[in-house]
């Protein structure tokens, strides 16, 4: 079984900046992946997820926040697509936010931010760890993204749904 992981808050910003082509390369005898620029990785041949973690954690230039996934999981996100043809239109960013570890939903959704007036970031639905939504192009949406974690009550990392279905054609492929 493959993996996913997730780095939170990595090249954001001039923030935590590493090159994650290097440190795929890096931990090539895991069989990992990068895609993109913002910490997603696959993990071909992870063995055991902790000796994983820990070799990770031990390549990365800094302390970060890692979500690992199993295959299955980000597999199934795409047979169960959350999102309907209307959020498909060219100034609606649609994304999934994992969160770090299960957590208790706080309100009822949908919820939009800001709560009055057009909405910046809608989050729509959730299921176990993840979290879908989607997003308006603007200079206020990064801080309304942070709204998830509060939402949750627990860290989450974001990715647009693009990436997801990127990792899942590379899962695919695997198999």
């Amino acid at each position: 079984m493959a993996l996913v992981v997730f780095l939170r808050g990595v090249n954001v910003g001039g923030h935590r900046t590493f090159r994650p082509r290097i440190l795929a390369q890096r931990l090539s005898d895991y069989g990992v992946v990068n895609v993109g620029a913002a910490g997603t990785f696959v993990v071909r041949k992870p063995g055991s997820k902790v000796k994983f973690r820990t070799a990770l954690m031990r390549k990365l230039p800094f302390e970060a926040e890692v979500v690992i996934c199993d295959d299955r999981d980000l597999i199934r996100l795409e047979l169960e697509n959350p999102f309907d043809a209307d959020s498909s239109r060219p100034d609606i960013v649609r994304f999934v936010s994992i969160l770090l570890r299960a957590g208790g939903l706080r309100a009822t959704l949908p919820v939009a931010f800001p709560p009055g007036g057009e909405w910046l970031v809608r989050v729509i639905s959730s299921s176990d760890r993840f979290v879908f939504g989607m997003y308006r192009r603007h200079m206020k949406t990064i801080g309304y993204l942070g709204q998830i974690d509060k939402l949750f009550g627990v860290p989450a990392t974001t990715r647009n749904w693009n990436t997801i279905l990127a990792v899942v054609r590379i899962l695919k492929a695997q198999k």
